[in-house]
C-alpha cells in the first residue's frame, strides 16, 4: 500500500493512523498491565512509574512497526528513536531510585483512599489511568509517522527542543541523585547546579520533549492538528497537574524550602540575579496595578 492510501489533503493516511491506534493503545495496556502484575504480586506499586517510560516506548515501537509503507521513513525511525531514549532513560533512572525501597509515599496516600480493594484501585487509578494518558500524550509519536513529508526545518526545531529536554532532564535527574546519595546532604535541599536556576529541571527538560516531538510530527497539516492536544495536556499536567504543583506542595513544609523558592525560578531555568530582577518588577507592577485600581474605587 502507497503512502497516500485512505488518505486525504497532503497525503496524511488517515484509515491508516485510525486502525494503528488500536494497535498502540494494546502496546500501552500491555506494559501497563504487565507492570500491575508485578506490582500486585509485590503489594508495591511504585513500578508503575517505570512503566510510564516503557509505554512510551513501546507505543513507538509498535507504530513504526505498523506505519510502515504509510509514512516517510526517515521521520518514523527519528520519533521513534528519540521516544525511545527519552522513556527508556527515564524509565533505567526510576528503577534505579526506587530499588530496594517500599511503597512510593504519593502511591501510599492515594491507596489509603481506596473504597475497597487497595489492588483493584491501584489498577483502575494507577495503572489504567497512566496508560490512558501515555495513548493520548504520545499522539504526536503515533500521527507523525504516518506523515509522507520528507523532515524539514519545523522538524529539525523539534529535534533541537527534545534534544535540549532530554539533556536537562538527564542533567537534573544525575545530580539530584549525587547530592542524595552523599550522606552529608541528608535533611537539606538540592539547589546547586540546574536546580539553583530551576526548581523544576526534570519537568521542564519534559516539557521540551514534547514541545519536540510534536513539532517533529508536524510534517502535515493533519498530524499537527490531531497532535495538538498532546503537548498541551502533558504541559498542564507538568506545571499545574500532578508535577510541578503536588511537588511545591508537598515540599513546602521542609526547611528553607520557602527561601528556596524565593530565590529560585519554579519552572523555566533563569539565573537567580534575573529571576530576582523579574520578582522584583513583577511586585512593582503589581503595586502600581493595585494603587491604580484603589484610586479608581473613590
Amino acid at each position: 500500500m502507497n503512502a497516500a492510501a485512505g488518505s486525504a489533503g497532503d497525503g496524511f493516511a488517515w484509515a491508516a493512523f485510525a486502525a494503528g491506534l488500536g494497535w498502540s493503545a494494546a502496546a500501552g495496556l500491555a506494559v501497563m498491565l504487565a507492570a500491575f502484575a508485578a506490582g500486585a504480586a509485590k503489594g508495591v506499586h511504585r513500578g508503575a512509574d517505570v512503566a510510564w517510560g516503557v509505554a512510551f516506548t513501546a507505543v513507538a515501537g509498535v507504530t513504526c512497526a505498523v506505519s510502515a509503507g504509510h509514512g516517510d521513513p526517515a521521520r518514523r525511525y527519528l520519533i521513534t528513536a528519540a521516544t525511545a531514549v527519552w522513556g527508556l532513560r527515564l524509565a533505567a533512572h526510576i528503577a534505579r531510585r526506587g530499588w530496594g525501597r517500599g511503597e512510593d509515599a504519593r502511591y501510599d496516600r492515594l491507596l489509603a483512599k481506596a473504597p475497597g480493594s487497595r489492588t483493584a484501585y491501584a489498577l483502575r487509578t494507577v495503572y489504567l489511568a497512566q496508560g490512558a494518558l501515555v495513548w493520548l500524550i504520545s499522539m504526536p509519536v503515533q500521527a507523525g509517522q504516518y506523515v509522507p513529508a520528507r523532515p524539514g526545518a519545523v522538524t529539525a526545531v523539534g529535534a533541537a527542543l527534545w534534544a535540549a529536554g532530554t539533556l536537562c532532564e538527564a542533567v537534573g535527574d544525575h545530580q539530584l541523585a549525587r547530592f542524595t546519595a552523599d550522606p552529608a546532604h541528608h535533611g537539606r535541599l538540592m539547589d546547586r547546579g540546574l536546580w539553583s536556576w530551576t526548581r523544576h529541571p526534570n519537568y521542564f527538560g519534559d516539557f521540551l520533549v514534547w514541545w519536540g516531538l510534536y513539532l517533529a510530527a508536524c510534517g502535515s497539516r493533519q498530524s499537527a492538528a490531531v497532535s495538538a492536544p498532546a503537548p498541551l495536556l502533558m504541559s498542564y499536567l507538568l506545571v499545574f497537574g500532578s508535577g510541578k504543583r503536588l511537588l511545591d506542595q508537598h515540599m513546602a513544609e521542609r526547611p528553607g524550602y520557602a527561601e528556596y523558592t524565593a530565590r529560585t525560578s519554579g519552572f523555566v531555568p533563569l539565573p537567580p540575579r534575573w529571576y530576582a530582577r523579574l520578582r522584583k518588577a513583577g511586585a512593582r507592577i503589581g503595586a502600581g496595578s493595585a494603587n491604580t485600581a484603589s484610586r479608581s474605587r473613590r
